[in-house]
């Protein structure tokens, strides 16, 4: 069977994920390459064990994290619809199960919150695992943390934690923000409707969405 191993180290897969955060960078977005590729790809899979699902769904879910981005070397628009696309192509070329080919691209194709829906466990993995990761060294300039309100969310952020309680049916995303650098409402402006997409990716999990920030509980 197709491991994850593989597809990290498929010259084909690395260099879809370098040109699409090439594509990114060169339009202004934040990082998207192989450490979003691998937080998402860990994150997941993190998930989904937790909840104590088969160890070959947790590798699915690790293998959709890292392949998730990929569409962006086509276009950021509809980047999860062509990269599902992409990775169909890739992954029966290497030979994988149909099924499981199915249930990756599914979760790619359903991650972006403009067209996204938790459609499996896989895909309700991804989603959480995709609009948590939030983190100051997604910045790739400091010069744009004044103008970009995204650039300025993300480079504020001190720590991010996602943290699965399957025993009371919840996952926390716990945020430390320096207010200095972003005001809270600074970080709802932009990701609310991520935050949304996550509670209902939680709930087809049958959990809790909980978001915690500076210490007080806001979700």
């Amino acid at each position: 069977m197709l491991s994850f191993t593989d597809i990290q180290n498929d010259a084909v897969v690395r260099t879809y994920v370098q040109k699409g955060n090439a594509v990114l960078g060169a339009i202004g977005f934040t990082e998207h390459g192989f450490a979003h590729a691998g937080i998402a790809a860990s994150t997941a899979a993190s998930i989904l064990t937790a909840l104590d699902y088969d160890a070959r769904t947790v590798e699915l879910a690790r293998i959709a994290g890292y392949l998730h981005d990929i569409g962006n070397c086509v276009n950021r628009a509809g980047h999860a619809q062509s990269g599902a696309l992409m990775a169909f192509s890739l992954l029966t070329g290497l030979g994988m199960d149909a099924a499981e080919v199915a249930d990756i691209i599914g979760a790619i194709g359903h991650h972006d919150e403009g067209t996204a829906a938790a459609v499996s466990p896989i895909s309700a993995a991804l989603i959480l695992a995709d609009k948590s990761d939030v983190r100051r060294t997604r910045v790739r300039s400091k010069a744009t943390i004044g103008s970009d309100i995204h650039d300025r969310v993300n480079y504020a952020v001190i720590d991010s934690k996602l943290h699965v309680d399957p025993a009371a049916h919840e996952v926390h995303l716990t945020l430390t923000i320096d207010t200095e650098i972003s005001a809270v409402m600074d970080y709802f402006e932009i990701f609310l409707s991520r935050m949304l997409l996550c509670r209902k990716a939680a709930e087809y999990l049958g959990l809790r969405f909980r978001l915690e920030m500076n210490g007080t509980p806001l979700l």
